[in-house]
C-alpha cells in the first residue's frame, strides 16, 4: 500500500508557457514525490521570449484559495514566488501565521529569466516588512538582492557576501543569493578577475551566524527559464520531506544542477527554454 504523500504549497504567478511559476513549483513537487497545492496570485501571459501581460488574481481570490488549502491540507512546507501586489504580501503572512506554517521560502522574484519586470520597488518593501519575518529563507538572485538593498548588482563572491549580511540585517532570518548569473555579471569566465567565481555557480548563504557557500560547476545551457522557481522549491520540497535548512539548499542545488546538465536537448520555444525537472532516484517513492 501507497503512504500518504506529503504536501507542500506554491503561492505564485501562473506561467503559460509552463516554465517557471506555479506550473514549475507543481512538476518540481511531484519530482519530489509531494503532493503540490497551489493559490494563484496573478496570471501572465509569456512564452520562452518574455512577458506579454499580467493579470492580477482579486484580493479576495488569493484569500479565499488560502483558506481553503491551509484549512484542509497538511501543508508541511510552502513556496512564495511573484505576489503581484504588494498589498498580497501581509495577505499571505497573516494565513500562514493562523495555521502555524513554519517552513517557509520566499523566493522574492522581481525579474523573468528574459528581463521583465515582476515587481518593483514597492512590492520589494512589501516583501521586506511582511514576508521577511516569516520566511525560513529567502532566494533572491543578483538582480534582486540589489533592487531589494538598492545597491549596484553584485560582481564577485565577496559582494555577494556583503549584500547577504545586508539582506540579514534587513529582517530575514536565512538568506541565500544565487549566483547562477555571476558569469555574466563578469561579461565572461576570460573577463574575470577571479576565475573560480565565473567558472562555478556560487550561492551564498548567511543566517547570522554561519556564511557558506554552495557551489557547482557552471553549465553553460540556454534553457534556464525557471532555475530561481525551482530551485526554491525543490528547497521547500525537501524541507516538507523532513531535511533541515542547509542539508535541502545542498541537495536542491546538486538536483538543479543535474537538470541544468539535461536540458539541452528539451529543445521547447524559441528563445530560454525551461529547464529540465528531472526525478532523481534516491529520493523515498
Amino acid at each position: 500500500m501507497s503512504k500518504t504523500p506529503q504536501v507542500a504549497l506554491t503561492i505564485a504567478g501562473s506561467d503559460s508557457s509552463g516554465g517557471a511559476g506555479i506550473q514549475a513549483d507543481l512538476k518540481v513537487f511531484s519530482a519530489f514525490d509531494l503532493h503540490g497545492a497551489s493559490a494563484i496570485t496573478a496570471v501572465t501571459a509569456q512564452n520562452t521570449t518574455g512577458v506579454k501581460a499580467i493579470h492580477q488574481v482579486p484580493f479576495d481570490i488569493i484569500e479565499a484559495q488560502l483558506e481553503m488549502v491551509l484549512s484542509d491540507l497538511d501543508v508541511k512546507a510552502v513556496k512564495i514566488g511573484m505576489i503581484g501586489a504588494p498589498e498580497v504580501a501581509p495577505l499571505i503572512a497573516r494565513q500562514l501565521q493562523a495555521f502555524s506554517i513554519t517552513e517557509i521560502i520566499v523566493d522574492t522574484p522581481l525579474y523573468t529569466t528574459t528581463g521583465a519586470s515582476l515587481g518593483g520597488a514597492e512590492i520589494g518593501a512589501a516583501l521586506i516588512e511582511h514576508l521577511f519575518p516569516v520566511a525560513t529563507l529567502i532566494t533572491p538572485n543578483l538582480r534582486e538582492a540589489a533592487l531589494l538593498l538598492e545597491q549596484q548588482v553584485a560582481h564577485s563572491v565577496a559582494e555577494m557576501q556583503q549584500q547577504a549580511e545586508a539582506l540579514y540585517r534587513l529582517g530575514a532570518r536565512a538568506v541565500l543569493v544565487k549566483g547562477g548569473h555571476l558569469r555574466d555579471e563578469f561579461g565572461g569566465v576570460e573577463n574575470s578577475a577571479d576565475q573560480t567565481d565565473a567558472a562555478e555557480a556560487i550561492d551564498v548563504f548567511y543566517d547570522g551566524t554561519v556564511m557558506r557557500q554552495f557551489s557547482a560547476p557552471f553549465v553553460d545551457v540556454a534553457h534556464t527559464h525557471g532555475t530561481g522557481c525551482a530551485l526554491s522549491s525543490a528547497i521547500a520540497a525537501l524541507m516538507a520531506k523532513g531535511y533541515g535548512l542547509t542539508s535541502a539548499i545542498q541537495e536542491a542545488k546538486g538536483w538543479l544542477s543535474h537538470g541544468l546538465q539535461n536540458s539541452a536537448d528539451m529543445g521547447i520555444g524559441a528563445g530560454s527554454g525551461p529547464v529540465k525537472i528531472v526525478k532523481m532516484p534516491y529520493f523515498d517513492q
